[in-house]
């Protein structure tokens, strides 16, 4: 595929603008013209990178790479409803859950906000939802992880990248950082610098070392505004916390039951910007495997419960050998005929909530 453009505006020779031709041997600034050599046509790709200095021509590309000009995304957002309304709106509730989890997303909280009250990562991560909820056929993504700091930028590109590579479509993404490559591991790069392309991206995505510690509730204050419930600490519960660098960024307490046959682990939150890079799921893991071999402080192996009523979340512990469904109540259920009050002061609730039990590979299925 090759593309030329030539861009021209009129040529003023205005004081200034003559005054500045002359001090820096510049003859013409009106013309701006764009020639490329994109072999893209016979490969089978799904994410493409253009990246470069603002100025070099990204958007210039992305807009002649495809045949329909709709390709450039920019989602309209209402106003005067809450994201969750705006994506997938006519279709599947699951399907807007599960695009705002697959792309980092995850805090409850922020999916009942309008667009316009969300942080630039939120926005950028909705904005994204979106694109992945709808699944277009071909979509060029501007100023792709611009607006938000660095680290977002990584994990963001990062989770797209998971979940666009799920399903058939291209997404071509311009960005002026090059700091997202490895993260987002793109089957070709077109460096406006250099004009250079590059086919398929093979090097590995870069390692998250997670140190997990077994602590106290001194470190919940961080984690609790990112929970989607409010109640109170859980009774002779253990607390784990995941660190990257020194820096908290995922949280799990574990209690047991009666009789010490097994345990029970609640209040797992994964701070937001690192939602969507797959921290959570190896951090729940890793706390209940332990648990199963007895690397706890009762010193006795136990199987773990763990109940949800997030729909991605559940979905994930499907999908896991690890873990096996015990339990999907439509609704939440008393306790042996209390009164709702009671139930929500122990910790009971009226929603939905679907149990696991943590099962380490043992085939129990069917």
């Amino acid at each position: 595929m090759r593309i030329s453009v030539a861009n021209s505006c009129a040529d003023y020779a205005s004081y200034r603008t003559e005054r500045v031709k002359s001090l820096f041997n510049v003859d013409d600034g009106s013309r701006f013209e764009i020639d490329v050599n994109l072999p893209v046509e016979e490969s089978d790709w799904k994410i493409g990178l253009v990246v470069g200095p603002s100025g070099s021509g990204k958007t210039t590309i992305g807009k002649a790479i495809f045949a329909d000009p709709a390709a450039l995304s920019a989602p309209s957002w209402a106003t005067d409803k809450p994201i969750i309304d705006c994506i997938a709106e006519g279709g599947s509730f699951d399907d807007a859950t599960a695009a705002l989890s697959a792309v980092g997303l995850g805090s409850v909280p922020a999916w009942l906000r309008p667009y316009s009250v969300l942080s630039n990562g939120e926005k950028f991560r909705a904005d994204l939802a979106r694109v992945v909820c709808e699944k277009p056929g071909e979509v060029v993504i501007d100023e792709f992880t611009s607006v938000v700091d660095r680290r977002i930028a990584r994990i963001g590109a990062h989770a797209f990248a998971k979940a666009w590579r799920r399903g058939s479509g291209r997404a071509v993404l311009l960005s002026c950082h090059y700091d997202i490559i490895d993260w987002l591991a793109p089957d070709w790069i077109l460096d406006t610098a250099t004009g250079a392309f590059t086919g398929r991206y093979l090097r590995r995505r870069p390692s998250i070392e997670l140190e997990i510690r077994e602590t106290d509730w001194r470190w919940w204050p961080y984690f609790e505004p990112h929970h989607y419930l409010k109640l109170p600490k859980m009774v002779a519960a253990s607390c784990f916390v995941g660190f990257v660098d020194g820096e908290p960024v995922a949280h799990l307490g574990v209690s047991t039951r009666p009789g010490l046959k097994e345990a029970r682990a609640c209040r797992l939150v994964v701070m937001p910007e690192w939602q969507g890079a797959g921290v959570g799921m190896r951090f729940l893991n890793a706390v209940c495997a332990a648990w199963r071999r007895g690397d706890n402080r009762y010193g006795r192996p136990m199987p773990t419960l763990f109940h949800t009523s997030h729909p991605a979340l559940a979905a994930a512990l499907r999908r896991d050998p690890n873990w096996t469904q015990v339990s999907a109540p439509l609704c939440g259920e008393s306790r042996s005929g209390r009164s709702a009050s009671v139930v929500g002061s122990l910790g009971g609730h009226w929603r939905a909530s679907q149990g696991f039990r943590y099962i380490e590979g043992i085939n129990i299925r069917k």
